[in-house]
């Protein structure tokens, strides 16, 4: 049985191998270059590698760089029915490779391995499978994430990226495939419903810690997008 996180670097000098499971490879820190199957280039963090069972793989890091590797005897069945090899990673799985990263360097303890393992399954399976983020884009989508109170206008965020307005637009499109406006909306929805399940916060601070000043904007759209008002997710 495979199923095993750890935390790993690798040396410059390029090595290959293959092994009779499945392995992913998340960087925390550093980049990792790889050759696995029609891929051939960088993964950092924010993205994940996959080298399926028995296939060849070549890398190489600085020495620096920390991962996050996942060894695997089932994978869930998007990654394993998909050709995808490298992937972008949801804000979440990224956040928790921190919290295993620290677990790992403090304490050996095989419950609470067990259980982070079956948290990553969870958190990988509902991963959706995006292609690579070019830096330009994955660079706004990190502003985003850590600006969700502020106002994210179409020509701040495309001056981050170094784009027209319009070009940035279609870009954005087809990285993500959501529009810069979808994107943002269900970024600012989701924290909105964490924090009402998860806190004691008034709805008001909740609107404003995710974009909204005006209570009924912010309730209106919460109910279009989950079909209940706030006030239904409160404790």
């Amino acid at each position: 049985m495979a199923n095993l996180l750890s935390i790993r670097s690798y040396n410059s000098i390029k090595k290959g191998h293959d092994h009779p499971f499945h392995q992913l490879v998340l960087p925390l820190r550093g980049v990792i270059n790889i050759e696995v199957g029609a891929f051939s280039g960088k993964v950092t963090p924010g993205e994940c590698v996959v080298v399926k069972s028995g296939e060849m793989h070549h890398f190489n890091a600085d020495p620096q760089a920390r991962f996050v590797v996942a060894d695997m005897d089932v994978m869930p069945e998007q990654i394993t029915q998909s050709s995808t090899m490298v992937f972008s990673i949801s804000p979440p799985l990224l956040r928790f490779l921190s919290f295993v990263e620290e677990q790992l360097n403090y304490q050996i303890n095989k419950d609470i391995e067990q259980l982070m393992f079956a948290t990553f399954y969870q958190l990988l399976s509902e991963q959706r499978l995006l292609k690579q983020i070019e830096p330009r884009i994955r660079k706004v989508l990190e502003y985003i994430e850590s600006h969700l109170a502020e106002i994210l206008s179409i020509a701040h965020l495309s001056g981050i990226a170094c784009l027209s307005p319009t070009q940035f637009k279609k870009v954005f499109k087809q990285q993500t495939q959501q529009t810069v406006t979808q994107y943002i909306t269900k970024l600012r929805m989701e924290k909105a419903q964490a924090l009402l399940l998860h806190t004691d916060y008034p709805i008001q601070i909740i609107a404003e810690t995710v974009g909204y000043t005006d209570l009924t904007a912010f309730s209106r759209r919460f109910s279009q997008h989950f079909g209940l008002p706030p006030s239904k997710f409160t404790h």
